[in-house]
């Protein structure tokens, strides 16, 4: 066996490759910062509601579920669509489709009145008739007529009106050739006036071949004969015309019902004592199957209610 070699002492000495050691040179290794807690944010508390604010949360609730703020939306938006209708038309007389007129925006208490050429009327429907707050709310029905003559519906009328609620008038038609007196005594003994009914009415549109003068002292013997009877001063129905030119200054303590006929005013010296104003006479009225005069009263409820007999 030979004998084992000697190392060259020469050659280069193998180094042992060290796993554990890096090919270059070491660099000492960064400290890993230590990561701190990041502290919870807390929510900052409620405060609680002030007795007002909650309040004012109740009281908006309580409107939204009540059937009054459906009732004002409804009521806004028929305004509103009203008021569309309206474009173009004169404000103080509009049309009114259901009573097919135009009817002056001005009063707040509204009537009619008839005689037999409605015919039967059916009252409830007469009163439950209603546009924009317009409705019947009197009604003042022919009596009589002349010496003789009675008109065949009034006491139905008379009658169903009362019971539905509409306040009544009654008038007479008056002949200026006939007496007075006597169409006043056929008048009171027609209709029999109770508290809560309007004054009574006398008609008087015609000379019928009396003189202005006739006419006047006729008329005067019954207005102070019903007066005597009733203790109501009655009331003198006529024409615009009729009164510039007859009754104007010979009737002027008289209350006055005055046909002015399709105007958005009445036109009528300002001195004159008018409380109802007859503007139209073809009105339509649910219940009624003829057109109708439509009436005005000039004043409001209080006024209306010191007008009744008492």
């Amino acid at each position: 066996m030979p004998p084992p070699k000697k190392p060259n002492p020469n050659s280069a000495i193998e180094e042992i490759p060290n796993p554990l050691r890096s090919a270059g040179p070491v660099r000492p290794r960064a400290a890993t910062p230590v990561r701190k807690a990041t502290p919870k944010k807390r929510k900052p508390k409620k405060k609680p509601l002030s007795v007002t604010l909650k309040f004012g949360v109740v009281a908006l609730v309580l409107i939204l579920l009540s059937p009054f703020y459906y009732g004002y939306i409804l009521k806004g938006f028929s305004s509103t669509w009203r008021w569309i209708l309206d474009i173009g038309e004169d404000p103080n007389y509009r049309t009114y489709k259901s009573f097919e007129i135009k009817i002056p925006v001005a009063y707040n208490i509204h009537g009619i009145d008839v005689s037999y050429y409605q015919g039967k009327i059916d009252w409830q429907k007469v009163r439950e008739m209603k546009e924009d707050g317009v409705q019947v709310s009197f009604a003042i029905i022919k009596a009589t007529e002349g010496l003789a003559s009675v008109d065949p519906y009034f006491q139905r009328n008379w009658r169903e009106a009362a019971k539905v609620g509409i306040v009544c008038g009654a008038y007479h038609f008056f002949r200026p050739s006939k007496s007075g007196k006597q169409q006043a005594r056929l008048f009171l003994q027609t209709v029999e006036f109770e508290t809560g009914d309007l004054p009574p009415v006398v008609d008087i549109e015609h000379l019928n071949g009396a003189t202005p003068a006739e006419m006047r002292k006729e008329l005067k013997a019954f207005l102070d004969h019903v007066e005597e009877k009733t203790k109501v001063k009655p009331i003198i129905y006529s024409g615009l015309t009729y009164y510039n030119d007859y009754l104007k200054g010979y009737f002027d303590g008289y209350p006055l019902w005055i046909a002015h006929y399709y105007k958005s005013e009445l036109k009528i010296d300002a001195s004159a004592n008018w409380f109802f104003w007859q503007h139209s006479d073809k009105a339509r009225i649910t219940g009624i199957n003829h057109v109708v005069d439509f009436n005005a009263f000039r004043g409001d409820s209080v006024a209306f209610q010191q007008l009744l007999i008492k």
